[in-house]
């Protein structure tokens, strides 16, 4: 079990106002699909240009966090180093937002298919005195999708300074930690691409 320090959701709150930065969390070894899930192509584009733009019309801006370059994006590497699973490429986008000026960083994984588009919207209205929030829809959690005060960057970084295990390193376990909530989404509104079955399953048939 980490000896993580937490700290007092309301120290990062920020209010539900404020510039928001869409990342599209892209670190994942993608070990289940067998290949680089992001440049897998779905109706002829890549996956993760299907998130870019359902993500980028909700933010002010727009990054890819973790994983190597992408052509046509801003791009930010895992942090503090890779291989740490989505919470180095939440870290990363973070620490971009809170230096560029931005509240909020709005994130989405890069295999998404199918997203909202009032996914930030949404998350915004259930945050109350959270400092974060992330989605829930078909009876479970989806900690990838999620709104988060800019403010949290120094916190995740002692938290993943001080991990010891890949299990700590679980986004839902740290999103505890400082007070994150769920939000209810209507089902069905996340696709995810974890296998080529499913990339299949989603591709319609001539």
């Amino acid at each position: 079990m980490t000896t993580a320090p937490t700290n007092a959701p309301h120290n990062a709150t920020v209010g539900t106002a404020g510039r928001v930065l869409g990342a599209i969390l892209a670190g994942g070894r993608s070990s289940r699909f067998g290949q680089d899930k992001a440049e897998a192509l779905l109706n002829d584009k890549r996956l993760i240009d299907h998130v870019a733009e359902a993500l980028a019309p909700q933010a002010d801006g727009l990054l890819v966090a973790g994983g190597p370059k992408r052509e046509g994006f801003q791009c930010v590497p895992d942090r503090p180093l890779p291989d740490l699973g989505p919470l180095g490429g939440l870290n990363a986008a973070l620490h971009a937002a809170a230096g560029g000026g931005f509240d909020w960083a709005l994130t989405a994984p890069c295999d998404a298919a199918r997203l909202p588009p009032d996914l930030a919207t949404r998350l915004r209205a259930g945050l109350g005195n959270s400092p974060a929030a992330y989605a829930h829809a078909d009876g479970r959690d989806h900690p990838t999708f999620g709104l988060w005060s800019a403010r949290l960057a120094p916190m995740l970084d002692a938290w993943l300074d001080a991990c010891s295990s890949p299990r700590d390193r679980s986004i839902r376990r740290w999103a505890a930690t400082v007070g994150a909530v769920s939000v209810a989404f209507p089902d069905g509104s996340f696709a995810n691409v974890n296998t080529p079955q499913d990339l299949a399953a989603l591709t319609p048939r001539p």
